[in-house]
């Protein structure tokens, strides 16, 4: 199988620009997506994502887009790993890298929803806190300027659409 980077960008590119609603609302979801991508929960993303979007009135396809876009297999090991260290350095903790790997290849790999789910509870409180502390001041920033610079993209895009339809 060929990567091809580029036709990937300009994939989720042209399913953001399609996307439909107001830019508040499309931007909202994005920047739950972003938020919820990126904290270590990779189990629940999609159940998160969609009780988020639901209770803030937000676009739940955006919000998946955008955890997608952040949210896998080559971010997610990054993620994890920065999770842990910015986790660590918040709460004092001293946990093994290996312990979270190990855990990590269990939840990437074929393994069904609740074997995932049994593994990340294996991890013990100490390191669940750890993990997601992090992931949390991790995610925090990029899910603002999230919301701020998609907001601004699909409040002009939707200025566009208005003028191209006067314009007819």
């Amino acid at each position: 199988m060929k990567l091809a980077p580029r036709r990937t960008v300009r994939y989720y590119y042209l399913r953001f620009v399609r996307l439909r609603g107001e830019p508040s609302e499309i931007a909202r979801g994005v920047g739950i997506g972003l938020f919820v991508g990126l904290t270590p929960t990779i189990p629940l993303h999609t159940v998160f994502i969609l009780f988020l979007t639901l209770v803030s009135r937000s676009s739940k396809l955006a919000g998946l887009l955008a955890s997608v876009v952040v949210s896998n297999p080559l971010t997610i090991p990054p993620t994890y790993y920065l999770s842990w260290r910015v986790g660590e350095g918040l709460t004092g903790t001293d946990i093994s890298w290996a312990t979270i790997k190990s855990v990590m290849e269990l939840v990437l790999s074929d393994a069904g929803f609740v074997e995932r789910l049994t593994a990340v509870m294996q991890l013990g409180r100490e390191a669940l806190v750890t993990l997601l502390l992090g992931g949390f001041v991790l995610a925090l920033p990029f899910a603002v300027a999230g919301y701020f610079l998609s907001y601004r993209f699909f409040a002009d895009l939707e200025s566009k659409r208005r003028l191209k339809h006067i314009l007819r």
